[in-house]
């Protein structure tokens, strides 16, 4: 017993022998977390330090590029400006040949400015609008009048320019197009707007003289926008606006004066809008619309005076539309409707203001005037 009791002493005092754990797999020694989570921190720092890098090397790269695109902006300003600045000097120039290249140069700085093309295009406008001396006959020989000449030359070659630029095939991004065209005041003793179109924009030919030589807008197209021939005087031109299309929103003759020339509308088409002859004087020369036709819209001659020369509406086709002669007079022009049809339209004489010398229709039509002929009632006898 006693030897039993002295085994279970001695085992007692014996110390416990330490455990040995061995760690998991997904564990770090010495710790809790496991490694895949220590492993994800670790690229998650990566990939934020690469990103912060990242943003920091493309924000210097844009402020870079955009310094970069400010400055090649600027010097292109600058080059442009440099350009005009040369192209109005020699608008100016005392030597013809001079301002013909001048003409050239603001044309190629408005087909390559296109921030700027309106003000180069006025430049050009404003040039025909500068004083011009008149009484050069078109075929005076240049040895004669040599400045004179070349002042035509470069006047025409600017309206040649400006017309070439409103051409159905211009490329649209050289088209001028529904840019504005100022002329007003400006005189024309030729120049050529054949096949123009004028189409949006403003187009003022307001108080524009028509004194000499031909003046063509055959085929030109008025569409949109407004054209004004407010106060222009045609007086010796021949004027044609033969096979030109009127379809803008407003077209204005008002106040117009025709005394001497020929203006001509053959087979022109007057459509939609409205165009104005308002307080127009027709007082010399020969205005013909043959063959035209009115087609819807409204075409007005309120308070015109016909006092001379002729107007002539042959072959007219009134189709739809209104054509109206209030308070006009008249009073000695040879205005003549011969073989004129109504077809649909109106044409409103019955608050005329003077019937002395009536306008001309075809035998039967005053005593039994078609539906869409409206003539004084009571028909005024013409005075003699």
């Amino acid at each position: 017993m006693t030897m039993l009791i002295g085994f279970l002493d001695h085992l007692s005092a014996v110390p416990a022998p330490t455990s040995s754990v061995i760690p998991a797999s997904d564990q770090s020694p010495g710790s809790g977390t496991p490694v895949w989570v220590t492993l994800l921190v670790g690229l998650a720092g990566a990939l934020l330090a690469s990103a912060g890098a990242f943003a920091g090397a493309w924000r210097s790269s844009r402020a870079l590029r955009q310094n970069t695109e400010r400055t090649l902006e600027h010097e292109r300003t600058r080059l442009l400006n440099e350009r005009f600045g040369t192209a109005a000097a020699l608008l100016g120039h005392n030597e013809a040949a001079c301002r013909l290249a001048g003409v050239h140069a603001m044309a190629g700085l408005a087909d390559d400015w296109a921030e700027r093309r309106q003000t180069c295009i006025d430049v050009l406008c404003a040039y025909l609008r500068m004083p011009y001396p008149r009484g050069l006959a078109e075929d005076t020989p240049a040895d004669e009048d040599s400045t004179g000449q070349a002042n035509r030359e470069v006047r025409l070659t600017v309206i040649r320019t400006i017309r070439d630029h409103l051409l159905p095939a211009t490329p649209p991004e050289t088209s001028w197009s529904g840019y504005d065209l100022d002329f007003t005041g400006a005189v024309f003793d030729g120049g050529d707007f054949s096949n123009a179109r004028f189409s949006g924009g403003k187009v003022r030919f307001t108080g524009a003289t028509f004194s000499g030589g031909l003046v063509s807008f055959y085929g030109a197209t008025f569409s949109g926008g407004s054209v004004g021939f407010y106060g222009a005087t045609f007086s010796g031109s021949e004027v044609l606006f033969r096979g030109a299309a009127f379809s803008s929103d407003v077209v204005n003759f008002r106040g117009a004066t025709f005394s001497s020339g020929s203006v001509n509308f053959r087979g022109a088409t007057l459509s939609s809008g409205s165009v104005h002859f308002d307080r127009a004087k027709f007082s010399g020369g020969e205005v013909g619309f043959y063959g035209a036709t009115f087609s819807s819209g409204k075409v007005s001659f309120y308070g015109a005076k016909f006092s001379g020369g002729s107007v002539k509406f042959e072959d007219v086709t009134f189709a739809s539309g209104a054509v109206n002669f209030d308070r006009a007079k008249f009073s000695g022009a040879t205005v003549t409707f011969h073989r004129a049809r109504f077809d649909g339209g109106v044409v409103d004489m019955r608050d005329v203001t003077t019937w002395s010398r009536p306008p001309s229709f075809d035998d039967g039509l005053l005593t039994a005037p078609p539906a869409g002929l409206l003539l004084p009632s009571p028909l005024p006898r013409p005075k003699p």
